[in-house]
């Protein structure tokens, strides 16, 4: 069993639905930390109700002390709103995962994330968005990619209810699958 730690920075949908596909979609894998960068993250709130451990980290010294302390093989970025640094993605080759509401390559990139994905999405006109889970490197959204699935854009769509359905229809489904299958890759 691979132990993956999620990182957080706000409500933790996403975490959510990590927790909820464990023993049916995610079989080989198990959330053994959340890592959240911001106290007020309701994300921590959703881990401690599946009795998960988590911490509020900042420096990564820090965070990688706790990952070592709590055996995590695989990183999961689920909403974390903070760049890693280029020493840290190396060190985590291949075993740090993100979700992108969008189709990587399309409104990526820094200071490309949440509504703001959305927003540039609508705003240029597209008729297919979605979301992509990656791995994670030194360049923001340029790992390779795992998984991606498209969702239509509706003619009334607003971002945030854009934003809705790109979670339910891709983030959701996407993220849990990613993280089966690279658990199950590693312990190959």
């Amino acid at each position: 069993m691979v132990k993956v730690a999620v990182f957080v920075s706000s409500g933790g949908t996403n975490l959510q639905a990590i927790l909820d596909a464990q023993g049916s979609v995610i079989q080989n894998a198990q959330v053994a930390l959340v890592i959240a960068s911001r106290e007020d993250a309701y994300a921590l709130e959703r881990a401690r109700k599946h009795g998960v451990p988590g911490v509020v980290l900042r420096d990564e010294a820090d965070i990688q002390r706790a990952l070592e302390e709590n055996g995590i093989g695989l990183i999961v970025l689920a909403g974390y709103m903070r760049i890693l640094s280029s020493e840290f993605t190396a060190r985590w080759d291949k075993r740090i995962l993100n979700v992108h509401p969008s189709l990587i390559p399309s409104f990526c990139g820094k200071g490309m994330y949440g509504l703001r994905v959305h927003e540039a999405a609508l705003s240029y006109g597209v008729k297919v968005t979605g979301a992509t889970v990656h791995f994670v490197n030194e360049v923001p959204d340029g790992g390779e990619i795992i998984y991606q699935k498209a969702v239509d854009i509706e003619p009334n769509d607003t971002p945030e209810i854009l934003q809705r359905r790109v979670m339910e229809q891709a983030e959701w489904i996407l993220l849990p699958r990613a993280i089966e299958k690279v658990a199950k890759e590693m312990l190959a």
